[in-house]
């Protein structure tokens, strides 16, 4: 997911003296935007990154690679908390950190920070994803076993309507009950949302050109091709990085396979479907859609898909929010703790696999 305005938290300093240079603790700082480090990290975070015997917090701050008055700070960072609206530690920032040997992204993607330097130059990277996947999927379900009981559609008639709405009669299908779930993409989020749909009474359709019959065995699926996704799903929902080669890949002669009473959700990236074809096909009123994510996340306010039938439009909401980042600094703050003390991140993310990730 990519960022989104939080509400600003106050971090409380800690007041532990920080241990001077030569202890053999690993030397950690921050690097992110002040509103970042305030809403995403609390008090008890930098209690426990000060408590670790293996770390030496640099400052209880984000520093600001760009700052020269951060410079001397930087020079000693071996390891780097980064999260939203952190810099892209290109070449030029690197060079001011000649020690790192890590980042620890307190976000999903780690794609706006990490430069091919940062793979060039051996530097360890891991990433919040999985702790940010938890919100998304637990959304997703709910979007589907709402989408499928047709909440969505039945309240929006209700609102206009004279008499008793007829649910049954208005869909080819209602209910989870034996239904067929299509799933675009694998990804941590997919899979994700795979596991949780085993608690419902459905089957399971993968489209990942990445996935083995294998793994697609001990998840429970079976993996197909999108057309054949397309034209068997009742419910469609997106879980694909955006990559050139996914951008659209929801497109027109996909969306025309779609069966009348699909509803295709999205949780992933605008840009993974063609919105005018998607539009058309809503006009029709055949097809339902629950939208977290948009092309531009803002639409104008003459957007098609702002007035289309059987519509529903969130503001990019499934991802970590509120109380929800409590996941995502635990998380950073446990892998930080992991490789000062082992060398190592528990849950790596390694340069092959860093080009299909979100």
């Amino acid at each position: 997911m990519t960022s989104h305005p939080r509400t600003h938290r106050a971090v409380p300093r800690v007041s532990e003296p920080v241990p001077p240079p030569g202890t053999g603790r690993v030397p950690v700082a921050f690097v992110m935007p002040e509103t970042t480090f305030a809403r995403v990290f609390d008090h008890g975070d930098l209690a426990a990154l000060h408590a670790s015997e293996a770390i030496r917090l640099i400052a209880d701050r984000p520093l600001d690679p760009d700052d020269p008055r951060d410079a001397v700070l930087l020079t000693e960072v071996e390891v780097l908390v980064t999260g939203w609206g952190s810099p892209e530690l290109d070449a030029g920032r690197l060079d001011r950190m000649p020690r790192l040997r890590a980042v620890a992204h307190s976000a999903g993607s780690v794609k706006p920070v990490v430069d091919d330097d940062v793979w060039s130059r051996g530097i360890a990277v891991t990433s919040s994803a999985a702790a940010n996947a938890v919100p998304v999927a637990e959304f997703t379900v709910a979007m589907i076993v709402l989408a499928a009981k047709r909440a969505f559609a039945t309240a929006a008639a209700l609102g206009s309507a004279t008499g008793p709405v007829d649910v049954e009669g208005s869909w080819p299908v209602v209910g989870m009950h034996g239904i067929t779930v299509g799933v675009v993409g694998a990804s941590r989020v997919g899979r994700a949302v795979i596991e949780r749909l085993r608690a419902h009474d459905v089957r399971v359709l993968v489209s990942d050109p990445y996935l083995d019959d294998d793994e697609a065995t001990l998840l429970g699926v079976t993996v197909v091709d999108l057309d054949t996704l397309a034209v068997t799903s009742d419910i469609v929902t997106l879980h694909a990085p955006l990559l050139p080669s996914t951008r659209g890949m929801i497109d027109r002669h996909v969306i025309g396979l779609l069966r009348p009473g699909t509803t295709v959700v999205n949780t992933a990236r605008g840009a993974i479907l063609d919105q005018e074809a998607l539009a058309d096909r809503l006009d029709r009123g055949d097809l339902a859609a629950v939208l977290d994510v948009t092309e531009p996340e803002l639409l104008p306010p003459d957007a098609r898909l702002r007035s289309t039938p059987n519509t529903f439009i969130t503001p990019h909401i499934a991802g970590s929010l509120g109380n929800e980042l409590r996941r995502l600094a635990e998380n950073a703050v446990r892998e930080t703790i992991a490789f000062a003390a082992t060398g190592a991140f528990t849950d790596p993310i390694v340069p092959d696999g860093f080009a299909v990730q979100a």
